[in-house]
């Protein structure tokens, strides 16, 4: 089962799970292409539900950045 979280980030939250793509607007500092979201309101594991109040302490979403591009 995946792992699905919630994370903020540029004003808003986006539902996210292991291997998935997103579009994001405003993304804090990469380094590397790399990306870690620290605000993360919840995470589903399969076996436990975490909701955070209003984050979860220690709790970190790892990405890489794919493409960056503006709006049409």
């Amino acid at each position: 089962m995946a792992q699905i979280a919630v994370i903020e980030t540029g004003g808003k939250q986006y539902v996210v799970e292991s291997g998935s793509v997103l579009t994001i607007e405003k993304l804090p500092a990469a380094k590397d292409g790399k990306v870690v979201f620290e605000n993360v309101l919840l995470v589903d594991d399969g076996a436990a539900v975490k909701v955070g109040t209003p984050y979860i302490a220690g709790a970190k979403v790892s990405a890489e950045i794919i493409e960056e591009g503006r709006a049409d």
